[in-house]
């Protein structure tokens, strides 16, 4: 029984690779071949298979167990800090925070007198002892995925992912000092 959703076969993935011979241009690069394009449909499938039945079933969103599991491993941190470790934007944090505040998993105290109060993430006794029962799931889960891979290809694919972040990071940089836009 095939799931039509399921990837093509491995000889069929593997006959052409777009990217062997690729030149500055891009040139003969198509839409589906595009690495951002690959990425993003990569992490959605990732999130649905592995993520989401882990978060599910600690009744959490993707978006409230990243936070939590980000301010478990810190304790505390800045509301600044965590928008840049989440990679989400400052009004999804936001709104996630005030929802694991509701649910007393983490405590956010206001810092300073000023209308620009700085914001501090703590995580609580409650929201410690959910992330320790979900993050052996959540380990289970990413190791099941990872090992898909052979050793050599999880370690190629780690560097590769971690250059990549680097470059992005630069460029980001770069534009920014340029003060550049698009």
């Amino acid at each position: 029984m095939s799931n039509p959703s399921s990837p093509p076969p491995l000889a069929a993935t593997h006959a052409v690779n777009p990217w062997t011979d690729l030149d500055e241009a891009g040139s003969g690069l198509t839409v589906d071949a595009f690495l951002t394009t690959l990425m993003s449909q990569v992490g959605n499938a990732l999130r649905r298979t592995i993520t989401v039945p882990y978060a599910d079933a600690a009744d959490l969103t993707v978006s409230e167990w990243r936070l939590l599991a980000l301010i478990a491993h810190a304790g505390e941190l800045p509301f600044s800090a965590l928008v840049v470790q989440s990679t989400s934007d400052k009004a999804l944090v936001s709104r996630t925070l005030r929802l694991l505040e509701e649910r007393g998993l983490v405590a956010l105290q206001a810092q300073g007198s000023t209308p620009r109060k700085k914001i501090q993430c703590a995580i609580t006794l409650a929201g410690r002892q959910l992330h320790d029962e979900v993050m052996p799931v959540a380990r289970r889960h990413q190791a099941a995925a990872l090992r898909v891979l052979s050793r050599e290809e999880r370690e190629v694919m780690h560097r590769a992912l971690v250059k990549l972040r680097g470059y992005c990071q630069t460029s980001q940089a770069g534009q920014a000092n340029e003060g550049g836009e698009g």
